[in-house]
């Protein structure tokens, strides 16, 4: 079976409903989407997403108002969803949803920001150890295992615009990149690099600088896929046609065990 995966930051869902995301989602109608910074509590969630009647939802809020949230909205009922990792820091703050099938796993992540402060950037790199060893364990249960969202780290120089100016800049510090170069050595695939090699493909752009006209932006929301499925991997690319965040969705093709 082929499914057609979504990740996309909407920087608040329901100023993204104001800008087009519904209609975004009936046009394209993706098997599985996985969103961050939903912004929301339970009791906020907009009445407007009626029209996707298509999907399960299910939603992690964060215990601080206006601040993180996932959501993950499927046209295929999971067998069981797990809301984290099982360790109060980091679940408090709305960031996972691990969604189980019964032939592969999905995760959907925001990952924290480390810029505010080293206490949040200590806690993003413990949070990345967490999720890397979660991950491992899934991995020998399942055949499949897909890692997706806002990892807020840039991998490589070609995966941001001024990337020496960035050096110093947390998303772009060695110490987050080495996260990902060791997930990439033990054998998750970058699912976007197997099929876009070329430069100045971005899925982030701040507000603040207006740089999406100029494409000065940032790759941080990715796909990555455990290696023993890679043959299963049909196709990846960065949706940078669609409006509506300061992020855009990346999207993943894949054949899934039947």
């Amino acid at each position: 079976m082929e499914l057609n995966l979504w990740s996309w930051n909407v920087n608040g869902l329901r100023a993204a409903i104001n800008k087009g995301f519904l209609e975004t989602i009936l046009r394209e109608q993706p098997d599985w989407l996985g969103l961050q910074e939903t912004k929301l509590q339970e009791h906020q969630i907009p009445s407007e997403l009626g029209v996707l009647s298509n999907y399960y939802m299910y939603w992690s809020h964060s215990q601080r108002k206006g601040y993180s949230g996932v959501a993950v909205f499927t046209k295929r009922e999971p067998q069981k969803i797990l809301y984290g990792f099982g360790v109060p820091e980091f679940d408090g703050e709305g960031r996972i949803i691990r969604c189980f099938y019964d032939s592969f796993i999905i995760y959907n992540i925001y990952f924290p920001n480390g810029q505010m402060s080293d206490d949040r950037l200590n806690y993003k790199l413990r949070f990345y150890d967490k999720c890397l060893e979660v991950m491992e364990e899934d991995r020998k249960k399942s055949p499949m295992v897909i890692v997706t969202g806002d990892f807020n780290t840039a991998h490589k120089e070609i995966d941001l615009a001024n990337p020496k100016e960035n050096e110093k800049t947390s998303g772009f510090l060695p110490i987050e990149r080495a996260w990902l170069d060791k997930i990439v050595a033990i054998g998750w695939i970058d699912t976007f690099r197997m099929f876009h090699p070329e430069p100045q493909r971005y899925s982030w752009w701040s507000y603040r600088t207006k740089a999406r006209p100029r494409n000065v932006g940032w790759r941080i929301d990715y796909f990555f896929v455990n290696e023993e499925a890679k043959d299963r991997i049909i196709d990846a690319d960065i949706r940078d046609d669609i409006m509506g965040s300061d992020h855009c969705p990346v999207t993943l093709r894949i054949s899934v065990p039947s």
